[in-house]
């Protein structure tokens, strides 16, 4: 298992990318609890009107992460990312002294604007890995996510303890500008260096019906992982326990780490759709177990496959899709796990209110399993289409992506890497280092 990630972090430029974006990421992880303090301390609003803050934030998150990705592809990282540091620094020096209804506002356009860390991320691996180590690099990646996502809350409350969510706020919307100025200096690559792509042809649209499934894994999981989070803080809220809630967390992300790990040192690889349906199964113990001990034992058991999932997602997109698009869809990806948090958050809630927070694990679980399940029928029913009833460029498709491999050289790799953009949806198991059958995985 250790050589395989040896191999991955000895590449060129791929462990100063994995350093660069979990600096990066902090400050994203930190925003959420930090605005939510702030609304509830500072303009003393409760946390119904935080969530309305949060929520604007998240909405144009989803509206700009597809926006930003595409701009990525057609003038690159630089141009890109340079109007977003501009719009990040004027928000977020304005934020702490703004009213409530104002900062609603710049919630909204800082979602919009948000630097894409984690998008550019996963694009520059699909560019610096060649496809023999792709799986391991996109479990890493969700390994250091998880690292910023237990790091980020605890830091943010740590500065609002023990300063003020003023000086909270300032502080992180300075960190965000920094990370900004960070991935402007690393400049991480999302084009394969010295290879002309041809343009693609008139009225070419990358999302295809296999792209779509794994979209709707990407938002299956949020709303597995959301539910799980919320259904967590419920239950030992009801035990009087709410002080175990942040070491709960880490043991959350702790097992997600351990899986991820895993994952990636695995010589098989699992269709996303699967990995989903796995998570939803291993987040029902928690509906049903009984102290903190047995729950504790079900959120590291949950916790397991989350990385596995995420990582599996995004390793699947950046080969369904041609380099020149992959910012766009990895943008995509992101909106659909904006959308599963959207959904998860609320829903499971309303579950928990009425029936506790056995519930709330429930509904995550069956949600997200049932359109897992169905995402892996349809991948099955067209997977079994007679050939006559579905040659390349079927109705369905038209006019997807050319499904012909284009053969480009990474430079990571001694041989070429055939690129194949039309691949159902991590359908074919096969062992990480055999012949690259495509070319070679997302959070709030």
């Amino acid at each position: 298992m250790i050589s395989s990630y040896r191999d991955v972090l000895r590449l060129p430029g791929v462990l100063r990318l994995f350093l660069v974006s979990l600096v990066a990421r902090v400050p994203h992880a930190t925003t959420g609890v930090v605005l939510t303090l702030h609304v509830v301390t500072a303009l003393d609003e409760g946390y119904a009107r935080a969530g309305v803050v949060a929520a604007a934030m998240t909405v144009g998150l989803a509206i700009g992460a597809p926006w930003r990705g595409r701009l990525v592809d057609r003038v690159g990282l630089r141009r890109a990312v340079l109007p977003s540091v501009v719009v990040e620094s004027g928000v977020w020096l304005a934020a702490p002294h703004l009213a409530y209804v104002p900062l609603i506002a710049a919630a909204f356009v800082a979602g919009v604007f948000l630097v894409p860390v984690f998008s550019v991320t996963r694009q520059s691996l699909a560019v610096l890995v060649p496809p023999a180590h792709q799986k391991a690099a996109y479990a890493l990646d969700s390994v250091f996510t998880e690292l910023t996502f237990m790091l980020g809350p605890v830091l943010g409350v740590l500065l609002v303890t023990q300063g003020s969510s003023a000086l909270a706020l300032t502080v992180v919307g300075s960190a965000t500008v920094a990370a900004g100025l960070l991935l402007l200096w690393a400049n991480p690559p999302t084009r394969t260096a010295g290879v002309e792509h041809a343009p693609l042809p008139p009225g070419t649209r990358v999302l295809s019906a296999h792209l779509l499934v794994v979209l709707l894994a990407a938002a299956a999981a949020s709303f597995v992982l959301m539910g799980t989070d919320v259904s967590l803080v419920a239950a030992l809220n009801d035990a009087g326990r709410a002080t175990d809630v942040g070491w709960m967390i880490a043991l959350w992300a702790g097992g997600s780490a351990v899986g991820g790990l895993l994952h990636g040192a695995s010589p098989r690889q699992p269709s996303p759709l699967l990995l989903v349906a796995v998570l939803a199964a291993a987040t029902l113990p928690a509906a049903f177990v009984q102290g903190p001990v047995a729950l504790a034992v079900a959120v590291f058991v949950a916790g397991l496959p989350c990385a596995p999932a995420l990582s599996s997602i995004n390793a699947t997109l950046v080969r369904l899709v041609p380099e020149q698009r992959r910012g766009e869809v990895m943008g995509w990806s992101g909106t659909m796990q904006t959308v599963g948090n959207a959904l998860g958050a609320p829903l499971c809630g309303w579950v928990i209110d009425h029936v506790g927070a056995g519930g709330g694990f429930l509904t995550a679980a069956v949600v997200g399993g049932g359109v897992a399940g169905l995402g892996l029928v349809v991948v099955a029913v067209r997977r079994r289409r007679p050939a006559v009833l579905a040659p390349a460029g079927a109705a369905d498709d038209v006019p997807a992506v050319p499904s012909s491999p284009a053969v480009v050289t990474s430079p990571a790799a001694e041989t070429p890497a055939e690129v194949v953009v039309d691949d159902p949806v991590g359908a074919r198991d096969g062992a990480a280092g055999a012949a690259p059958r495509g070319h070679a995985p997302t959070a709030p």
